[in-house]
């Protein structure tokens, strides 16, 4: 039996066909019209129904680009299932370079959003209703924040067999089992039964090379593993085995000044280890940022200048450090040895 056309934002996808929709989202106090791009691409044969979101903070660019490469891939042309693409959902935030809304509320702490709510709960609605139940899985791109870097992880439930092999599919090394915060389309999602898994990675307003092809990697082994798309022969997927952080904290600065790092994202650290110096510009004083566990540095402050109780260093703990640092490493190797996707 053929497969049927679906209807998204009044327009109609035929199998076998991909299609931009243009979904209305609310004024801004200019009453100007918008609207959220979809990539829809409806395979010919059966599949799932996956979702891939970007920018849901409006500065987080290397999701943008990742969703760009994906959609640019000519092997979409045999899909199975249906892939919806949302290159930026935040648009109001994404066009004048901030994470948040422009009435300062973050968007993803108001999902599944409502009728009759705020900007923020209206514009959740939108990619939430008109997307996001259509889907079995959902994965949703995300860089770090306020002057942040992240090492390229995978965070989700990884207590739900599903999302744990999805995270192995998608290779990223690092894997943070993590319920999802009330309001964040991951929470809403699961809540609805839509397996999501989210991907970390690079800083916000730059475009980071080696985050962007780990992405688009990613989502494509994690499309071969659903289903959607054909496997690729074994000495082109390399694979790293996935390390599940069974601890994390954030080490916090004790003092304002300015802040001089030691430890580098991926590193080993051990407790007690000094991770870097806050020096007080002024006066001959300074403070030193001494880790709380023994881990791996998996996000960074990137700006010098901190403020007393400022989250500065990210460590996650592993039963294994010594094989979590190596596999880090190999994927590296692997992510930047091989060529992009086609």
């Amino acid at each position: 039996m053929a497969r049927r056309p679906i209807e998204i934002g009044g327009q109609t996808i035929a199998p076998g066909t991909q299609k931009t929709v243009v979904l209305p989202v609310p004024d801004t106090y200019l009453r100007q019209g918008s609207g959220m791009p979809v990539h829809v691409f409806h395979g010919r044969r059966e599949g799932p129904s996956l979702f891939v979101c970007a920018a849901i903070h409006g500065d987080e660019l290397n999701g943008i680009e990742i969703v760009r490469q994906l959609t640019g891939l000519k092997r979409l042309s045999k899909l199975a299932g249906t892939l919806y693409a949302i290159p930026v959902v935040n648009i109001y935030g994404f066009i004048s370079n901030t994470r948040y809304l422009p009435d300062r509320r973050d968007l993803n702490r108001f999902f599944p959003g409502k009728i009759g709510g705020s900007l923020a709960s209206e514009l959740a609605l939108v990619l939430f209703d008109n997307i996001v139940t259509q889907c079995q899985y959902g994965i949703d791109l995300h860089t770090g924040s306020n002057h942040r870097t992240n090492l390229p992880q995978v965070r989700g439930n990884m207590d739900d067999e599903v999302v744990l092999h999805m995270a192995e599919a998608f290779g990223s090394p690092i894997a943070l089992n993590i319920d999802g915060t009330e309001g964040t389309l991951r929470s809403a999602a699961e809540a609805c039964g839509v397996k999501t898994l989210l991907y970390e990675a690079g800083e916000a307003l730059c475009f980071d090379e080696f985050s962007i092809r780990a992405g688009v990697r990613g989502i494509t082994s994690v499309m071969e593993y659903l289903g959607m798309l054909a496997k690729r022969k074994a000495t082109k997927r390399r694979k790293v085995a996935l390390q599940v952080a069974h601890d994390r904290t954030w080490c916090r600065a004790s003092a304002s000044g300015l802040f001089r790092g030691k430890a580098k994202l991926g590193e080993r650290v051990k407790k007690g280890e000094i991770l870097g110096t806050i020096h007080d510009p002024f006066r001959n004083e300074s403070f030193e940022l001494i880790s709380p566990k023994s881990g791996m540095v998996i996000g960074t402050q990137s700006l010098p200048s901190v403020y007393k109780g400022d989250a500065i260093m990210h460590i996650a703990c592993f039963e294994t450090l010594s094989q979590a640092e190596a596999q880090v490493d190999r994927f590296s190797e692997i992510v930047m040895g091989s060529t992009p996707a086609s």
